[in-house]
């Protein structure tokens, strides 16, 4: 007999739940709601909300829409979403993570210091280029932001300016700290560097977490869309850990021959992954997978 277990400290953060609850709450009125772009990065939990009448659109699309009601996600979103809105008389519901909404404060702040200052300095973001969240933080800097994706990229950074770096919420904490050493070991001693801590301890916490709980089992299935950001960095921890892991959308993507010799099976998955859909995975594993 297979031993299943479902990981405590998986699936949404409270950004994303929260996100979810207000959609729900318009569509369960009967009311039309549009969000832009995916509620959450699960093509699952989209096609259920698609399901209630939640609709997907783009910012092309969002343009040409007038006097309607429109969800902005987690992630958040550039100042110029806001003005297409006033401009177009549309109603935003806004559930921007509170992490993500401080953090653009954070980055608008400073970045309107130094347009006062008429300073040179650089403010940088260690993030994902073309991610929702970076996009939106980018926007706050008239999109004069340098975004570094790696460590590797940090090198091309000017070490006679002034360097002012953030993060993306969902960042590996110890590739930040790796680039704040490197830094503060080549930035010249007549230029100012400030870091600014702004992973979400929500998600940086889960990390040590999952790689303790992909230790306990001999399979993990790490159930995630595969768009999530998130979703790449925690599939790569169980990796690490447990060579015997596999990152899967829905239980269809189950194989057989994953389980010869497996006593004891973990699931887990991303901040964007809805408990219900590792819950499926549970049962299909009870249903079909031969003990």
């Amino acid at each position: 007999m297979i031993s299943i277990e479902i990981d405590n400290g998986s699936g949404f953060c409270f950004g994303v739940t929260t996100a979810i609850h207000k959609a729900e709450e318009e569509l369960a009125a009967g009311k039309t709601l549009y969000c832009l772009g995916d509620i959450v990065h699960n093509g699952m939990e989209v096609e259920r909300l698609t399901g209630q009448g939640l609709v997907t659109i783009d910012h092309e699309q969002l343009k040409q829409l007038h006097d309607v009601k429109v969800l902005l996600r987690a992630h958040g979103e550039p100042p110029e979403t806001y003005e297409i809105a006033k401009r177009n008389n549309i109603e935003i519901i806004d559930a921007t993570c509170p992490v993500v909404l401080q953090l653009q404060k954070r980055i608008r702040k400073q970045y309107d210091a130094n347009t006062a200052e008429n300073d040179k300095a650089q403010i940088v973001i260690f993030g994902k280029n073309g991610h929702a969240e970076v996009l939106g933080l980018v926007g706050q800097t008239h999109s004069n932001a340098i975004v570094i994706e790696k460590f590797d990229d940090v090198k091309q950074l000017d070490f006679n300016r002034d360097i002012y770096l953030y993060s993306q919420t969902t960042k590996n904490l110890d590739e930040f700290h790796r680039i704040i050493d490197y830094i503060q070991h080549h930035i010249s001693a007549d230029a100012t560097f400030k870091s600014f801590d702004t992973i979400c301890r929500q998600v940086a916490n889960r990390i040590p977490n999952i790689a303790s709980f992909a230790q306990r089992h001999d399979l993990i299935l790490f159930v995630s869309g595969r768009k999530s950001s998130n979703g790449k960095v925690l599939y790569n921890e169980c990796l690490s850990v447990n060579p015997n892991s596999y990152q899967i959308e829905s239980a269809k993507e189950i194989k057989a021959e994953w389980f010869k010799g497996v006593n004891t099976v973990g699931i887990c998955g991303a901040t964007s992954t809805p408990k219900w859909l590792m819950e499926e995975c549970r049962d299909y594993i009870g249903k079909n997978i031969q003990q």
